[in-house]
This record gives structure tokens, C-alpha cells and sequence, in this order.
């Protein structure tokens, strides 16, 4: 087990573990997203892994694989890898995100 501080620490983003097996590539970690900050910050948003996250706290608005979405404390998300999205911190608290990125082999 690998765990380690990597990521945009000063932007609020964490990986907090990575592992890698025969079969997957796995990463957790944490993101806080301050009020009113969109992620990206422009465009689109798209990774090769499925995501999974868990809103801690906070407020998020967005659109995933067109369709807009909006999120607050304690759901869930699934985002399918090479799904474009964004978001935007809505509320007016920062947003705490638990991620997974999970890509299969």
C-alpha cells in the first residue's frame, strides 16, 4: 500500500492513495471546492477512469454527458470514463468531495 500527498494540494484537490493491480488502476483522494469556483474552469472536464464521488459537504451544480445535474451533502455520483462534465460550487460553504477514480484493464 501506497499512500501519499500528491495532486493540486494548493487548489484544494488530493490524491491520497493510488494502487494498480493486473486488473485496475485505482485513485482516492479529496477535493474542496470553494463557493462560486467552477471546475474546470472552463470547457470540459474528461478522464479515462469511471468516477465516483461522495459530497461531504456543500453544494455542487453542473452538466455530465449533457444533462445538467445538482448535488448537495451526503449523495453520491457516478461519472462513466470519457464522460464530458463540469461543475460549479453553488452554495455558500466550500464544497468537500471524496473521489474515486477506478479504470479497468
Amino acid at each position: 500500500m501506497e499512500i501519499r500527498d500528491q495532486g493540486f494540494k494548493d487548489q484544494g484537490l488530493l490524491t491520497v492513495f493510488e494502487s494498480e493491480s493486473d486488473h485496475m488502476v485505482l485513485k482516492f483522494g479529496t477535493v474542496t471546492i470553494p463557493p462560486g469556483v467552477r471546475v474546470p474552469e472552463e470547457g470540459m472536464s474528461e478522464h479515462s477512469e469511471n468516477e465516483y464521488s461522495f459530497i461531504k459537504k456543500g453544494t455542487l451544480e453542473g452538466e455530465s454527458g449533457g444533462k445538467p445535474f445538482s448535488i448537495t451533502s451526503s449523495m453520491a455520483t457516478f461519472i462513466p470514463a470519457g464522460e464530458q462534465h463540469w461543475a460549479i460550487n453553488s452554495g455558500d460553504e466550500p464544497c468537500e468531495i471524496v473521489w474515486t477514480l477506478l479504470k479497468e484493464k
